[in-house]
């Protein structure tokens, strides 16, 4: 495995809370975008998911921060999959100034939900590495 794909994030003034740093939700916007680049640059874009009937769903999110954010900031954002056995997956997320001083740390559990069915797919590994172009980015 190489390094994580990782995006970056400016944060914008109007994400920030009234103590004057980012707020709390934004950070689970921010992994959600790094997220879908992920999955854009392994050729995954959300009509290629939409024609084959599934999309990926989130059941399970942590997010322990580490240091604040403030307007202006720059801000990499990790995306790494872990698969295992079973209708679930890992993805760890590390949230990163550009000097590499952690930021925080996003941890999830999600799925590949059929869309007829709904109802998760049973080997989300095996159809995502059906739809990437480049299964790199996703660790397959």
């Amino acid at each position: 495995m190489g390094d994580p794909f990782r995006v970056r994030i400016t944060v914008r003034g109007y994400e920030l809370d009234t103590q004057g740093h980012l707020n709390q939700a934004v950070y689970l916007q921010y992994g959600e975008h790094a997220r879908w680049e992920c999955l854009r640059a392994a050729g995954i874009a959300q009509d290629r998911l939409l024609a084959a009937g599934v999309g990926p769903v989130a059941m399970e999110v942590t997010l322990k921060y580490l240091r604040e954010l403030r307007g202006g900031d720059e801000v990499d954002v990790s995306c790494e999959f872990r698969w295992g056995e079973g209708r679930a997956f890992h993805i760890e997320q590390d949230y990163t100034l550009p000097d590499g001083t952690p930021v925080a740390r996003l941890t999830g559990v999600g799925g590949l939900l059929d869309l007829s069915a709904r109802r998760l797919v049973p080997d989300p590994r095996g159809r995502f590495r059906e739809l990437a172009t480049d299964p790199a980015p996703l660790n397959l």
